[in-house]
């Protein structure tokens, strides 16, 4: 029965699966079967969309960033196979198997119980990232009992922590009641609310570096297109730098420009469409039917990253730290991992990060460098986990390469912590673990409002005062 779960998710996907979740809730909502009907056929249309986008541009990246990181002679023993090996890795083992069917029906349930008020089967894809983890320990203590429950513990951090941030990624990426949940990124989100307070403090607004701003005071340079051209060329130069007498590098170089350029001016139409189309009808229904209750209930539905890869501050930041990851994984004592694949997908993971600057891309980036940096010593540490696991289904090491990591799934902190406290198999500290939950579960409870409101408002007074440095 999993494994045809499994099978049927793998054959249609987030594109047919989400639109099927919005048709049911809006036929809940009494949201009249036409409409319905049209909104979940939007939100397929734009899912697709952004995967047709992402799936065009990546392909051209890749090169390019195999170039940059062979160029500079980086000689790392742990090699970035990238979050895709990643997925089979965590759809083929056994103990990932079982864990899609109880996280189906906790999640379901929790919703239900209104323990959370997130659908998270809306991104049921994303529960690989669970997976993993729960496989690594499962290979290594030989203990299901210990993994499904490393897995639930994960589980459950990560729609608190999604909670917390629901409203900050439903009005910055203008997603009305959707929410992210990919436990690879809202790992980040502690984090990223830390550091943003301590920016802040530390006068970061003053430096108000974001799209907006950019266009503001560069012009037509400053336009999201014409700046994805320049930074994709940039880009471009980086990994043909040893050949830039070359024909063929300098055609490579203007694709990877204008490609970057393309996504900045086709991903907002299609956002547009995704939010306008999908959601208002959905919406507007929840609206309807909390006035008609005595108990309002706001609630959001798990959306893919895709939906925020190419919002413009997002993949400027994430381009912009391509090359920065790849110095730093040169230059950090102790650190082994080398991040290849995964590094294109830094877009994706700096959307927590972003979101929480509103759109700072000064901010971001340190923010983003200091916890990638970290992320680096997690692959570091779990890479022989992980390097076992995925031989045992199957996967082919390079050759040459002493071991493997998926930098865009083993680098979060917070998930190898749980990991490690659950490998640890101490009852003392394991218990601490889900304590902790229930303590911070307990308080934001209590605070749900007030810690909305603070990720919306953080920092507008100082920028709304404060001089913004001159680019």
């Amino acid at each position: 029965m999993l494994e045809m779960l499994k099978n049927v998710f793998d054959a249609f996907g987030a594109a047919i699966f989400v639109p099927i979740m919005l048709y049911i809730i809006a036929l809940i909502l009494k949201v009249p079967s036409k409409k319905a009907f049209n909104s979940a056929l939007s939100a397929g249309v734009g899912l697709t969309g952004f995967s047709l986008i992402t799936n065009s541009f990546i392909p051209i990246m890749v090169p390019i960033v195999d170039r940059m990181v062979k160029t500079t002679g980086i000689d790392l023993p742990i090699l970035d196979i990238g979050w895709q090996a990643t997925s089979v890795v965590a759809y083929s083992t056994q103990v990932g198997l079982v864990f899609i069917g109880i996280a189906l029906l906790i999640q379901i349930v929790l919703f239900l119980l209104k323990w959370t008020n997130i659908f998270m089967p809306g991104d049921l894809w994303n529960n690989y990232s669970f997976m993993v983890w729960g496989s690594m320990l499962y290979l290594l203590t030989e203990n299901m009992v210990l993994a499904i429950a490393c897995m639930v513990v994960l589980n459950l951090y990560i729609l608190l922590f999604a909670e917390v941030y629901e409203k900050r990624f439903s009005t910055y990426y203008n997603y009305p009641n959707c929410a992210l949940t990919a436990p690879h990124h809202v790992g980040a989100v502690p984090y990223a609310i830390a550091m943003d307070w301590v920016l802040r403090k530390l006068g970061a607004d003053k430096v108000n570096l974001n799209p907006a701003t950019i266009k503001r005071r560069l012009g037509f340079i400053g336009d999201p297109v014409t700046l994805g051209l320049i930074l994709g060329c940039l880009l471009g130069i980086a990994g043909n730098f040893d050949q830039l007498n070359r024909l063929e590098a300098w055609g490579q170089i203007l694709t990877v420009g204008i490609s970057t350029a393309a996504v900045m001016a086709i991903f907002p139409k299609v956002a547009v469409f995704f939010e306008a189309s999908a959601f208002t009808s959905l919406t507007d229904a929840s609206k309807k039917t909390a006035k008609g209750s005595s108990k309002k209930r706001e609630w959001y539905i798990a959306v893919n990253d895709a939906v925020g890869y190419g919002e413009p501050a997002t993949l400027i930041t994430g381009i912009l730290l391509i090359p920065i990851m790849v110095i730093l994984a040169v230059i950090l004592p102790g650190n082994k991992a080398l991040p290849m694949v995964d590094l294109i997908a830094l877009p994706y993971m700096v959307i927590v990060i972003i979101s929480i600057s509103k759109g700072n891309i000064f901010k971001a980036l340190i923010s983003g460098a200091i916890w990638f940096s970290l992320g680096l010593y997690m692959c570091t540490i779990t890479a022989g986990y992980f390097t076992e696991v995925a031989m045992g289904v199957g996967i082919d090491i390079p050759a040459g390469v002493m071991m493997i990591t998926s930098f865009g799934i083993m680098y979060n902190p917070f998930m190898a912590a749980i990991f490690l406290a659950f490998l640890s198999q101490n009852v003392l500290i394991i218990t601490g673990v889900v304590v902790l939950y229930f303590v911070l579960y307990v308080l934001f409870r209590k605070n749900r409002t007030r810690v909305h409101d603070y990720l919306e408002n953080a920092g507008e007074t100082e920028q709304d005062v404060k001089p913004e440095v001159a680019l």
